[in-house]
């Protein structure tokens, strides 16, 4: 598998292209529990096939090099991409796990994503795994499983290159008290843990999908609504946490905190801090942060990295 700081490209392949549309690229027609049953029994579904399984239950929606790199974090050997492939090519072929790629004006999208079946959550329930899929999960829009995949992303790059990792939580619930709304962080967060002593980082992906400034400035309002009126324990963090916008590229970012800026939603309680997609490449994620700074002089902001040794291997 190619390193992260192998990755050339020049935009994320998590950004939005124009026009682009997801299309089912899984197994139709009909396979009998009776049938998976049989695979089991014979050896050809075996214990990587449920820790895939697992993985994908636990994500939603998540690329084949995804599920590599949370496989070997968790100790087990996908041996190579390539027999990776092969066992979600079975998954697929068997209606446990389904497929789909994007495509657009531009072409196909270059990775897969993957995502339960039916008979997936069948499997799940067997082994008395909580799973709340449902068939219209897998409807969901292009703009809504590619800030999935990016959250993802980051969560694998703060798992895999900080040492003071602690845990994780892929779809944390934020509850607004005045106006008693829950939503739900588009990246996930990752709690860090050092000297006894923790910081938990709230993600929130955003994507240039249409009507996009709106749609930002509703969510930027509950998390403004969610910092003014935060105790200790709200929401289930102890502390409160670090919010943290994921950007397609560094003019988006500028974007963001521009809509922020204007339509003052700024969050006294914390710093606004941004990164980008193609950041979590990097070897170290310890100056991937970034935040504006206002010059007192020329009265513009400009970009600085935000230097957290925390975030050191």
């Amino acid at each position: 598998m190619v390193n992260d700081n192998q990755i050339k490209a020049q935009v994320s392949p998590f950004a939005i292209r124009e026009g682009e549309i997801k299309k089912f690229d899984g197994k139709d027609g009909y396979v009998s529990m009776n049938q998976i049953v049989h695979k089991i029994d014979i050896g050809h579904i075996t214990d990587i096939h449920f820790e895939i399984l697992e993985i994908v239950n636990d994500f939603e929606f998540i690329t084949s090099r995804q599920i590599y790199q949370l496989l070997e974090w968790k100790g087990i050997d996908p041996k190579s991409q390539d027999k990776l492939n092969n066992k979600l090519d079975q998954l697929v072929k068997s209606k446990i796990l389904t497929r789909y790629y994007f495509t657009s004006d531009e072409g196909k999208g270059i990775y897969r994503i993957y995502c339960l079946e039916k008979m997936g959550k069948y499997l799940l329930n067997s082994k008395e795994i909580e799973c709340r899929w449902q068939p219209s999960d897998n409807t969901k829009p292009v703009a809504m499983i590619k800030k999935r995949l990016a959250g993802n992303q980051t969560i694998i790059a703060y798992l895999r290159k900080v040492k003071a990792f602690d845990s994780f939580v892929v779809k944390p619930a934020i509850t607004t008290k005045i106006s008693g709304k829950t939503f739900k962080a588009t990246g996930g967060s990752v709690k860090l843990t050092k000297n006894k002593k923790s910081i938990e980082f709230l993600f929130e992906v955003v994507r240039r999908e249409d009507d996009w400034e709106r749609k930002f400035i509703e969510r930027m309002k509950q998390y403004k609504e969610f910092y003014e009126n935060y105790v200790p324990g709200d929401s289930g963090f102890h502390s409160m946490p670090q919010l943290i916008l994921v950007c397609e590229d560094d003019k988006h970012m500028a974007l963001c905190f521009k809509e922020i800026i204007t339509n003052r939603l700024e969050i006294p309680q914390i710093k606004s801090l941004f990164t980008t997609d193609l950041r979590q490449n990097s070897d170290s994620l310890k100056d991937t942060l970034i935040e504006f700074v206002l010059n007192p002089e020329t009265k513009k902001y400009k970009m600085e990295s935000v230097e957290l040794k925390l975030l050191d291997m």
